[in-house]
C-alpha cells in the first residue's frame, strides 16, 4: 500500500521527514528532521539543523509529515500513540 494522506496512520513512520508544528514542550516546536525510530510513545528524530538525535513525545504534539511523493500532511500525535502494529489494529476497528 502506497503512502497517501488518507492512510498515513496505517504506515510505518520511520524514514519520513517531520516538522513539529505544535507541542506541549515549546523547545520542540519548529524541530525538523527525519524520523529514525519509533517507540510506543515517542518518535526519535535526527535534527536536520543541529545534527543530533531528539526524542519527541507523540501524545502532546501536532506534526507535519512529508510523504515519499512530496505530499505534506498534518497529524495529531494522539492518533499515532502506540506501536505501529497496534495502531493498525486500533484504527481498523474504529
Amino acid at each position: 500500500m502506497k503512502h497517501r494522506p488518507d492512510n498515513v496512520l496505517y504506515h510505518e513512520l520511520i524514514g519520513l521527514e517531520i516538522e513539529v508544528v505544535t507541542h506541549s514542550d515549546p523547545t520542540l516546536v519548529g524541530l525538523r528532521g527525519k524520523i529514525v525510530d519509533e517507540t510506543m510513545y515517542t518518535l526519535r528524530v535526527l535534527d536536520k539543523v543541529k545534527g543530533r538525535l531528539r526524542i519527541v513525545p507523540k501524545l502532546y504534539g501536532v506534526f507535519r509529515l512529508r510523504l515519499p511523493d512530496g505530499v505534506v500532511v498534518e497529524v495529531d500525535g494522539s492518533l499515532i500513540v502506540g506501536r505501529p502494529e497496534d495502531r493498525l489494529k486500533r484504527l481498523r476497528y474504529r
